[in-house]
This record gives structure tokens, sequence and C-alpha cells, in this order.
């Protein structure tokens, strides 16, 4: 049976609409009150703290000293066989008919915490992050809103994964406040001014982190890229759209990109979204030979967004849309972004970028969603919202559905925090 049957199931109690059944088995980092942060994996509503199983010597050989640190770094330099080994252990391990951590009351009691005892952290020391531009339907929207219809793809599009490069500094985890940031402002033919972000807006995303090293100097085939991605996250990568607007030219985004970038505690790992794979869209004009992909590289997962104002009692969705609508699939961005001799790193992240699809209520942004401020979005408490405001709690919501079962990723989430004040 593989750890992603759908029949399998855990001794521990695991509702069926749980992002975490025993086919999922993500990796987090958390603490408890007066102990330090280490790794766990979440099983229903527990977290199984890994460092408990391997100081018992209960984990894969080859692997030890590696899930008592605040990071999975050192875990994910292990590589692909490491992974694949310690994710059929535990899965034995949470197994209903294994009996080494079911029938042992003191190492369930040592090994198994409620996820509403710990706090989560950080799930690794991002090495570098780099953002995509990769939906063809939110390029598309964008381009209209900024450009016109007439120019709303830029010619490369089509022919290579766009991104750029970000700061891992400010890549927290879920239920970090994001404070609304100061920036550079031009209104209309006025002299700019120093002020707070008025069009402050979410971006829909997955993330994808690298659990091995690339050399500098060298390209990546489509098999190497695929070995290399650990698992992946949502990924909030707020934007200050007006900021944006007035530093952009000629270099792209900046600091209107720099300011936070949130996402989510629970890294979902590449094997657990295996039975998931998709195609990606027909690529037009076929792209060059170096980003041909054979395999099935895009995943179906589900994902939604939901807004909570300081006056709601309850969270609205707001959107929804699907990582399957990738034009560019995360193995086609992590070769472009090697294909010039780019070293990758043990904790890169890559974000897949906004992601769209056809209909209205399918769009990744504020920016598209009230059409840059023309269309007001309406709430369910008679609120309207542009842009996000002072108070609002925005939360990204993902899962990839199978038969009798969902591989989630939890939530992304954030709170709006006031501006501080402008320097005088």
């Amino acid at each position: 049976m593989s750890a992603s049957d759908a029949a399998m199931r855990s001794f521990i109690e695991v509702a069926r609409e749980s992002d975490f059944p025993i086919q999922n088995l993500p990796y987090g980092v958390f603490s408890t009150q007066g102990s330090a942060p280490r790794i766990g994996t979440a099983i229903g509503d527990m977290i199984l703290d890994l460092s408990v199983l391997e100081a018992r010597g209960l984990l894969s050989a080859g692997v030890s000293k590696v899930f008592d640190k605040p990071t999975l770094n050192e875990f994910m330099a292990l590589g692909p066989k490491a992974w694949e080994n310690v994710r059929a252990r535990i899965t034995q391990l949470l197994r209903h008919d294994e009996a080494t951590l079911r029938d042992d009351a003191a190492l369930r009691a040592a090994a198994l915490i409620p996820k509403s005892a710990a706090q989560m952290h950080l799930p690794f020391e991002v090495a570098s992050f780099s953002d995509f531009y990769s939906s063809l339907q939110h390029a598309s929207n964008a381009g209209m809103i900024l450009r016109g219809p007439n120019a709303a793809l830029m010619p490369n599009w089509r022919h290579m994964p766009i991104g750029y490069n970000s700061r891992a500094s400010t890549v927290v985890v879920s239920g970090t406040p994001v404070r609304r940031p100061l920036g550079q402002l031009k209104l209309g033919d006025a002299p700019p001014i120093m002020g707070p972000c008025a069009k402050l807006d979410f971006e829909l995303e997955m993330g994808f982190v690298l659990g091995q090293d690339s050399r500098m100097g060298e390209m990546l085939n489509e098999a190497q890229a695929q070995s290399m991605i650990f698992g992946f996250v949502l990924l909030n990568d707020w934007s200050a759209r007006d900021i944006q607007a007035w530093e952009y030219q000629p270099l792209g985004p900046f600091l209107a990109k720099a300011f936070a970038t949130t996402i989510s505690p629970w890294v979902v790992s590449a094997q657990a979204l295996e039975p998931f794979r998709v195609a990606t869209p027909v690529q037009e004009p076929q792209p060059l030979p170096y980003l041909r992909q054979a395999g099935l590289n895009n995943y179906d997962v589900k994902l939604e967004v939901w807004l909570k104002s300081a006056t709601m009692s309850a969270p609205a969705q707001i959107s929804h849309s699907n990582f399957r609508y990738m034009y560019w699939s995360s193995v086609q961005q992590l070769m472009h972004h090697a294909s010039t001799g780019c070293a990758m790193r043990v904790g890169d992240l890559l974000g897949s970028g906004t992601i769209s699809g056809d209909e209205a209520s399918e769009r990744g942004s504020l920016l598209e969603l009230s059409w840059n401020g023309t269309q007001p979005l309406s709430l369910p408490n008679g609120q309207t919202r542009c842009f996000l405001e002072d108070g609002d709690e925005l939360i990204l919501r993902g899962y990839a559905q199978g038969d009798g079962y969902r591989i989630g990723f939890g939530e992304a989430a954030g709170l709006v925090l006031p501006a501080l004040p402008v320097p005088v």
C-alpha cells in the first residue's frame, strides 16, 4: 500500500474534511510552552513530534539529529531518498494496524501534541526568494488594466517564465501581522510624496521550496529540477500597487513587493501531491528546448481567498482559483531560473505568481477583483473593498481533493496593521 493510498487510515481519528489525513503528512516547525522549536508533522488535529521519534530511534536509518532543529533545512538537504524513507516510516507508525506508537501510551503522550497547544514558526530558513508572473489570466488582466487590451501581454511572456528576485528577509509565517507600508507615491502631476500605501493588495500564490543545491554555471533538465523540489506552501506576496506604479519603470517591482510575504506553516511534500498531477495548458508557441517538459508538472489544488474586516464576525470568501491554471509550471520556473547558470540553494523559495482563472470570481488579487478600484467588491456586511483596509485579515486556503480525503495546506493569514507615521 503506497503512502498516498486512499484506503489507508491512521489510528488517530481524522475528520473527512481535515487538511491533514495520513495521506498528507506535511512538515512544519512548532514549539510548546517552555520548549524550543522543533519539527513535526500534522495528523488531524494533532502534531506528531518527529524529534521524539528520532530520539527513540524510530525513524529511518541514516536520518538523525535533523528533527530537533528550528528549521527544515538540514532534513531537506539529505535529499529525495531520505525524504521518501522518512515519509514511508511516519506513515507506517501512524497506520491503524501498527502497534509501535498506537499501543505505547507513554510514547503517544510525549510525541503527540494538540495543535491548539502549539505555536507554529517559519518552517525553513529562506535562502532566497524569487517570484514569478506565470498565470496567463492574471498577466492578461493586469496588462489590460495597466496598458489596455492591445498590449496586455508583453512580447516575451509566452516565451519564458517572467520573474524577479525579491526579499527573503520579509518572508513570514501565517498569523504574522503585516504593517501597511510607507513609500514614494506619485499622485497626478504633483511631485512625489512619502506616504502610506493606499492600494494595499494580496496575491494568491503557491510557493515551492528547494531541498537540493545546483551548481553555479550549470543548467537543469526536467528530471533534475523535479527532484530538487521538496514541497509546496500557500503564499501571499503582499503588494503595494500605488508604490509599485511609481517605482517599477524601468527595472520592475522593488519595494512595493519587498515588505512582506506570508506563507503557510505546513510544507506539503511533492510526494503527497503526486496523485494530483495534471498537464499545463497548451503552450503556444512551443517553448525553447531547455523549457520543454514531458511530465505532468501542474497540480490540481483548489485555492480560496477569504477576507475578514474589523467589523465582521467571520471571514467571507471573496475568490477561488486552482493551481492547475498555471501557464508555466514550477519545474519550468526552476529550469529557467537556473538556465543562465544561476546556483540554486537548499531553502530557496520560488513563488508561482498570482493565480487567476477565466471567471471573474477566480481572480487572484484585488487589483483584478475591483478592476483597479473601478468595480468595488461587496462584502456580506454591506462594506465594500477596492483594496485592503487597516484591520482587514486576509486568509488563503488550499487543498487537493482525493477519494474520501484531502491534501491541505492549512492557512496563510495576515492582519493588516496601520502604517507608521510619515517621517518629517
